[in-house]
């Protein structure tokens, strides 16, 4: 298979053409296979874009952590901007308005600090045995079948795990979670067909149902809190503040949600990368073999993770609201503008990152943004290195010569930048 397929190229005259117009409610297909080229040049014309529904587009790595750092003018509540699109009240409404993300404080600190109280270094570490002995039967199944599927067989299956673990969801509940999370978080598109419209609001509906379950069930039989993020949820801090039900329902959906797509986008996108750069697989697998110790090649893996988050970011786009009048990168912005954060774009800014299109496997320093910034960045993402390290690592020492045997297929959205599928052969 010839790797040009990965990535088609965008001529220069092409990238200005879609700039020009850009508009993220009518995106062309070349744009969705290849964004970059797009970014580059509205970063290099117009780096704070108005866009035709008067939002603001941003590309700029500084604008970025401009609106980040300022929590105070820039909003994260969705009750304004997803009211006319799901319509109040919906299912859909009602998820993306309380979970953690789409929160401004004091409920986005209290839910925060819950959740971060069972994702410490010690408990991540503690998974880490577990998460190595779930990789690697997962390798023993590829090997004997001579391949599969990177997505369907691999990159998703880790994260369902993991995630599954965290909320001590029983092995025999999970099957439906990978659907219900593609469904709920393909609605965060900016632009919903009345099907994708309808099918979000359904697994939101049935999420909440088997949840009720669980969450009874774990109210009778509390587990340790210090491990069970469910339990830690249910009893609140030892302030006695608790969450309501509304609260911890829905932002158990968004635990289970947030950890599935973007850990499946980065280990799938990471190891497809190194397929389509040859010299930076061949180098990343030197490293591994020069390090010394377990220590050494984590510290490789780590730098090579991180590049793979910059270069195709789980998590293209963001959101913000202006509260008040403001200005970034030198443009004025009325309170109530609404603010799209492109990190696609920002984190190839050659303001920030040297040879920004290069896949550089030992970058350093690499702030990339693929986690944010601020308040809201990713609580998981000490989780999500560490699924990446191990997933990427033990799959490409085992396998050093796999090949993709057919293009993989995109996943076609512009939030969420992963693959669908992409069958492979490890010989």
């Amino acid at each position: 298979m010839s790797t040009d397929a990965i990535t088609p190229p965008m001529s220069a005259e092409r990238a200005r053409d879609i700039a020009a117009a850009f508009d993220l409610r009518a995106l062309p297909a070349d744009f969705l296979a290849n964004p970059f080229p797009v970014y580059a040049a509205l970063r290099e014309a117009e780096p704070v874009r108005r866009m035709p529904d008067g939002s603001y587009f941003l590309t700029r790595y500084a604008d970025l952590v401009a609106v980040y750092r300022d929590a105070q003018t820039f909003s994260s509540d969705k009750h304004v901007e997803f009211a006319p699109k799901y319509g109040a009240g919906s299912p859909l409404f009602e998820h993306h308005t309380t979970s953690l993300v789409f929160n401004d404080p004091p409920l986005h600190t209290r839910v925060r600090r819950l959740i971060m109280g069972a994702l410490t270094r010690r408990a991540i570490a503690d998974m880490e045995p577990g998460l190595i002995q779930l990789v690697d039967s997962l390798l023993d199944g590829l090997e004997a079948r001579g391949g599969g599927d990177l997505i369907e067989d691999f990159a998703s299956a880790i994260p369902v795990e993991i995630i599954g673990n965290l909320l001590d969801v029983p092995h025999a509940d999970r099957g439906p979670l990978r659907a219900w999370s593609l469904a709920i978080l393909g609605a965060l598109e900016p632009v919903v067909t009345p099907e994708q419209h309808a099918l979000g609001n359904q697994s939101v509906t049935e999420m909440l149902d088997y949840l009720r379950t669980l969450v009874a069930a774990r109210r009778q039989r509390p587990g340790d809190p210090e491990r069970d993020v469910l339990t830690r949820l249910i009893q609140g801090e030892a302030s006695g503040e608790q969450l309501s039900e509304v609260e911890l329902l829905q932002n158990c959906i968004f635990l289970l949600n947030a950890g599935h797509e973007t850990t499946t986008n980065l280990i799938g996108n990471g190891l497809i990368l190194l397929q389509e750069f040859p010299v930076a697989r061949e180098r990343l697998l030197a490293e591994l073999r020069g390090a010394d110790g377990d220590v050494a090649q984590e510290r490789v893996l780590t730098l090579a993770v991180d590049e793979f988050l910059r270069f195709e970011s789980s998590n293209q786009l963001g959101n913000r609201r202006a509260l008040a009048d403001t200005c970034v990168g030198g443009v004025a912005l009325p309170a109530g503008a609404l603010v799209t954060l492109c990190i696609g774009a920002a984190n190839r800014d050659p303001a920030q990152f040297p040879e920004p299109e290069a896949l550089d496997i030992a970058r350093a320093p690499n702030k990339h943004l693929a986690f944010g910034f601020g308040i809201h960045q990713c609580a998981g993402l000490s989780l999500a290195r560490l699924e990446g390290r191990v997933a990427i690592g033990r799959f490409l020492q085992r396998f050093p010569d796999f090949r993709l045997t057919e293009a993989p297929v995109r996943g076609g959205r512009a939030r969420f930048r992963g693959f669908l599928a992409a069958p492979f052969s490890v010989r």
